[in-house]
């Protein structure tokens, strides 16, 4: 009987709602409905008049928690619900609210603040996009994927940097594509990322008012036997280079065949933002890097517990972390049919000599406004001064000075 007493007057159960799992002290079973709504209340801050409780899990996930009403008679003795010391409730409610102090007992154990914010860190999905759109010059995007298409077969990875403009209405245009040095395989991607050569890169971007906007990878053809849209490698990687842009438009766009009604195989664009959550939760570093080969790539691993639909997991499904962006298309004021750096083509002053003269009934502006053939140009120019300057022309469609075409064209001369 003493110990049927002590029992009785230290009677936990445990309650879950987004915030995670807390645990609630009540005086006896015999206590109704409401006065169980009342403690809660009192000690997890949360209004009577807001809350929905249940014994039914699905409530966490219920867009109607109305509809469960296995609760909802104030009088109702929570005994005859055969809750007893240790059975788990679910609690729905609107608003927000601030997790207790002493009065709530978390755990057997005191929390620390990391442990208060993990258990109030909550994985939600972000419902829109923070740009309207992306579009892309065709020239570009073809350039791109006939490489891996025609060349590579899809076999390796291969991914680029996107850069171009975004309108006040968040409209992202992707005017030119830079590949940098990489090594590609059937499941991951090396950026060999070359400081001297992005600096380049950018120099010729501002001269042509444009940006990096955004990040696009390929998945191989052995990628699309699996059931996820990016693997965890793929989440890890598109978020980290997110996050090193103030660009909230940022863009990724995967590429990759899909079979069509017909039997055969589609080159087939996608793009998303990785939500705000996913780049908080990397810049915190709440991400486990350590990706090993038997961990499921369709789930993204935490250092910490995280709650998703009412559960504590260190595992998150990596849809979670993505917004779907829309595509269309433009024609932008570039070519692209100057060969690609970084792939296994040998660019040479010869390459710029052979593409001046298959070009020259066009005007020299016309000649160099490719991007592919700027950044080989900018291997001799002053980065600060005659890179922008030149850029700039070509944005303007202005006449290149004198001086600089005679560079130019002595330095293909030269080949």
């Amino acid at each position: 009987m003493l110990n049927q007493t002590k029992q009785n007057k230290n009677m936990l159960i445990r309650i879950r709602s987004r915030d995670g799992l807390e645990r609630l002290e009540i005086p006896n079973p015999n206590i109704t409905i409401s006065q169980l709504k009342t403690l809660i209340q009192t000690h997890l801050n949360v209004p009577i008049h807001s809350q929905t409780l249940s014994t039914n899990q699905t409530l966490l996930i219920s867009k109607t928690p109305q509809q469960f009403t296995d609760m909802s008679n104030p009088d109702t003795l929570i005994s005859s619900l055969g809750i007893s010391h240790g059975s788990m409730l679910f609690l729905s409610y609107e608003g927000e609210r601030t997790v207790a102090g002493p009065a709530v007992r978390l755990s057997g154990r005191k929390m620390t603040m990391d442990d208060l914010i993990a258990k109030q860190m909550r994985i939600v999905r972000q419902e829109s996009a923070n740009c309207e759109m992306v579009s892309f010059d065709r020239d570009a995007a073809n350039g791109f994927q006939a490489y891996v298409n025609n060349t590579l077969a899809f076999a390796v990875k291969r991914g680029g940097f996107m850069y171009g403009t975004v309108d006040e209405v968040g409209k992202v245009n992707v005017d030119f594509i830079y590949e940098p040095p990489q090594q590609g395989t059937e499941n991951s991607l090396i950026l060999l990322r070359d400081p001297d050569e992005e600096k380049l890169v950018e120099g010729i971007a501002l001269g042509l008012g444009m940006r990096k906007v955004g990040f696009i990878f390929t998945q191989s053809v052995g990628q699309g036997k699996t059931d996820y849209t990016l693997s965890n490698r793929e989440v890890l990687q598109a978020v980290e280079v997110q996050s090193e842009s103030d660009l909230k438009e940022w863009v990724t766009v995967l590429v990759k065949l899909e079979v069509n009604e017909e039997g055969g195989a589609d080159v087939h664009f996608e793009a998303f933002q990785m939500s705000d959550l996913c780049v908080k939760l990397f810049k915190d570093d709440w991400f486990d890097k350590e990706i090993k080969d038997e961990d499921d790539p369709k789930l993204s691993k935490m250092k910490k517990e995280v709650v998703v639909g009412g559960k504590d997991t260190k595992e998150v499904d990596n849809d979670f972390f993505l917004v779907v962006v829309k595509i269309f298309d433009h024609q932008g004021p570039l070519s692209s049919t100057f060969p690609v750096e970084n792939r296994n083509t040998l660019i040479t002053m010869r390459t710029l000599k052979a593409h001046l003269d298959r070009t020259k009934n066009l005007s020299f502006v016309k000649q160099i406004s490719d991007f592919h053939l700027l950044l080989l140009l900018a291997r001799f120019l002053d980065v600060n001064t005659d890179v922008p300057a030149l850029a700039g022309c070509v944005r303007a469609q202005a006449t290149i000075p004198e001086g600089y075409q005679i560079i130019i064209e002595s330095m293909a001369a030269s080949g």
